[in-house]
C-alpha cells in the first residue's frame, strides 16, 4: 500500500502543479481529495489493515493530503496572478490617447426667448404663476367668459379627453385661477408661462407651442398701463427702435379688447414682403378684464380694475432669429439648433 500511496502522491502533485487554469485545478482536487477521490478510497481501506499498519498508512494518507493541498494553495495563486496580468494586458488603457472632449449642448432657442421674456416681466414686478396642462372645461373656457354655447369656443380646436377635461387651449386658465385663489379685490400681478395644446399644424402653427400670459388688476388701473408695459417689452425684446400699434379687435374675456402690433423686425416698418408691405408684425392679443370674468372670481369691477395679454413664445423667437417655419423648433436638426 505504501507503493500505491507513493505513487498516487507523485501522479497528483504534477498534475497539480500544471493545472492549466482554476477550473482544471478544481477538477482536480475533486478527482483526488474529494470524497469519491483516489486518496479518499485508499484512507477508506485503512481498516481492513492490521492493527500495527493502520496508524502508520493513515499518517501517511494525512501527510499526502497536507502535501497536495499546499501544492494546490500555491497553483492557485499562480493562476489567479496569471488570470490578472492577462485581464490587466487586455483591458489596459493607452493614457497616450488625446482625451475625448465634451459635447457640450446648447440652450434651444425657444428657452432662450421665454428666459428673456420672463426676465423682462420680472424686472416689472409681475410674478410667475403656473397651473396645470390638463385642464376642466371650466377654467379653460367657462371663468373666462366662455359659456359652452359660445360661438368664440370655435376658434380653438381643442384636444378633449373627455366632455369636461381637456388639454388647456391657452395659460389663461391660470389667471382664472390665481383670481379665484386670491384675496377679494387685493393686487395681482402675475405672468402665466407655459405649454398650450391646439389641434393645428402649419408652418406657422403646432399642436404644442408655448404661451406668456399676464394678468395685473388694482384699483385705478387703465387702458394706458396696458399700451405702457406693452410698449416697454416691445423695446425691450426687439430693441428701442420698436414702435407699438394697438388694433380693436375681441376677445371673451377682454373689453375693450385689441390686436398688438410691432414694428416689422426685418425692414424697421418701412413695408417689406415678411410683413406683406404693411411694416407691421402681429405679436399678441390683450385688453381689459372683463368686469364678467372679475366678478367670476369673487372681484368688485366697482372697485378693482385689470389688464390681460397673451403671446406666443415660438411667435416671438421667430422674429428675434428670422426663422420662417415654425416646425424647425421641433425638427430635432442639430444644425439648427447649432446656431443658438
Amino acid at each position: 500500500m505504501r507503493q500505491e500511496l507513493e505513487e498516487l502522491r507523485k501522479a497528483s502533485a504534477a498534475e497539480f502543479r500544471t493545472a492549466a487554469d482554476l477550473d482544471e485545478l478544481y477538477e482536480l482536487k475533486v478527482k483526488y481529495l474529494g470524497k469519491k477521490g483516489s486518496l479518499t478510497n485508499v484512507l477508506r481501506g485503512v481498516g481492513a489493515l492490521s492493527p500495527q499498519e493502520r496508524p502508520v498508512i493513515g499518517q501517511i494518507v494525512n501527510e499526502i493530503r497536507v502535501e497536495l493541498e499546499q501544492i494546490i494553495n500555491q497553483r492557485s495563486d499562480e493562476l489567479k496572478e496569471i488570470e490578472l496580468e492577462r485581464r490587466l494586458a487586455s483591458e489596459r488603457i493607452d493614457v497616450t490617447l488625446p482625451g475625448r472632449k465634451t459635447q457640450l449642448g446648447n440652450r434651444h432657442p425657444i428657452t432662450l426667448t421665454l428666459n428673456h421674456m420672463k426676465s423682462i416681466f420680472m424686472r416689472m414686478g409681475f410674478q410667475i404663476a403656473e397651473g396645470p396642462e390638463v385642464e376642466t372645461d371650466y377654467y379653460n373656457f367657462e371663468a373666462l367668459n366662455l359659456p359652452k354655447d359660445h360661438p368664440a369656443r370655435d376658434m380653438q380646436d381643442s384636444f378633449y379627453i373627455t366632455e369636461d377635461i381637456l388639454l388647456r387651449t391657452h395659460t389663461s386658465p391660470v389667471q382664472a385661477r390665481s383670481m379665484q385663489a386670491a384675496e377679494p379685490n387685493q393686487p395681482i400681478r402675475i405672468i402665466a408661462p407655459g405649454k398650450v395644446y391646439r389641434r393645428d399644424y402649419d408652418a406657422t402653427h403646432s399642436p404644442m407651442f408655448h404661451q406668456v400670459e399676464g394678468l395685473y388688476i388694482d384699483k385705478g388701473v387703465r387702458f394706458s398701463d396696458l399700451k405702457g408695459i406693452l410698449q416697454l417689452f416691445v423695446q425691450e425684446m426687439f430693441g428701442k427702435n420698436a414702435k407699438v400699434r394697438l388694433r380693436p379687435s375681441f376677445f371673451p374675456f377682454t373689453e375693450p379688447s385689441a390686436e398688438v402690433d410691432v414694428s416689422c423686425t426685418s425692414c424697421g416698418g418701412k413695408g417689406c414682403r415678411g410683413c406683406a408691405g404693411t411694416g407691421w408684425l402681429e405679436i399678441l392679443g390683450s385688453g381689459m378684464v372683463h368686469p364678467h370674468v372679475l366678478e367670476m372670481s369673487g372681484f368688485d369691477p366697482r372697485q378693482v380694475s385689470g389688464f390681460a395679454f397673451g403671446m406666443g413664445v415660438e411667435r416671438i423667437a421667430m422674429l428675434v432669429y428670422g426663422i420662417d417655419d415654425l416646425r424647425l423648433f421641433y425638427d430635432n436638426d442639430i444644425r439648427f439648433l447649432r446656431q443658438f
